[in-house]
């Protein structure tokens, strides 16, 4: 999304916050491999000013290919491809201003055109055995609704995010009766959070079409799913998964740790490191 990433400068200055690498790969990265991993084929980049480079990591890079082969390289050959869409895949359109998750949205509508169609926030880094969009998809296919993916927050946190008024609740699944978008703590209808993972149905386009400004005077993606509950089912999943809240520099960095300690090549020496830094307390 065209956010600023601001929390991030002056790293971000000249690069989109999604292009900051976990590890060695980049947040976008992680997020278009979730979504092939649910059966996604076709994907559309909301961008911004100073932002071209979301598209480019997608493509094929000759030149340093043929560099990389004259030099024997070839794990680094397969790592590039393995990054790579096929031809025509990916779009990207432009949000010209931030004006909020719903205006973003709404300029990807001619992508989007009457079809069902998953968001996925880069900043929002899951963990998990079975990819979470494919979750979704899954909840999808079983209620023919909306659905999204929730966390239980601290109260104290629940003006940072977009809040659920619930219903049934089976303990996977949450029956939606509103959404609020970042309430006052004593004003939370619970503490369940919607994070940056969404299967929704296209007609949340004909609410945000109205551009009606609300928390943080944005248009806000909250507000316009709020409006079709009541016509189509609507639930929230609690995802089996880890979730990083990469955005923060905390959660940034705690994913840093966490996937490099999946990978058999470096676990052992980042789980040496660490025990130095225990030691140093």
């Amino acid at each position: 999304m065209a956010g600023l990433g601001t929390r991030f400068l002056p790293a971000t200055k000249a690069m989109a916050k999604e292009m900051l690498p976990v590890v060695d790969k980049p947040l976008i990265q992680y997020a278009i491999d979730e979504a092939r991993a649910a059966g996604i084929e076709q994907f559309c980049m909301i961008t911004g000013r100073g932002k071209t480079a979301l598209v480019e990591h997608f493509d094929v890079a000759y030149e340093l290919e043929a560099v990389l082969r004259e030099r024997n390289k070839f794990a680094e050959i397969v790592a590039l491809r393995d990054a790579q869409l096929p031809p025509g895949a990916m779009v990207a359109v432009r949000q010209q201003e931030p004006l909020g998750l719903g205006h973003a949205i709404w300029c990807a509508r001619a992508f989007i055109g009457e079809d069902p169609f998953a968001i996925l926030l880069p900043d929002d880094l899951i963990m998990a055995d079975v990819p979470c969009t494919q979750q979704l998809a899954d909840v999808y296919r079983e209620t023919g609704g909306n659905v999204v993916a929730v966390v239980e927050v601290p109260r104290e946190h629940t003006s940072r995010y977009g809040i659920l008024d619930i219903g049934a609740d089976d303990g996977r699944l949450v029956e939606v009766r509103g959404l609020v978008e970042k309430p006052k703590p004593e004003e939370a209808p619970s503490t369940l959070s919607i994070i940056g993972r969404y299967v929704l149905l296209p007609d949340v386009m004909e609410h945000l079409s109205n551009m009606d400004r609300g928390a943080g005077n944005e248009v806000q993606l909250t507000d316009g799913m709020a409006k079709m509950i009541g016509n189509t089912p609507f639930h929230g999943l609690r995802y089996e998964g880890r979730r990083f809240d990469c955005g923060d520099k905390i959660g940034f960095l705690e994913a840093q740790i966490a996937f490099a300690l999946r990978r058999p090549e470096m676990a052992s020496a980042v789980q040496a490191f660490l025990k130095n830094y225990r030691e140093a307390d």
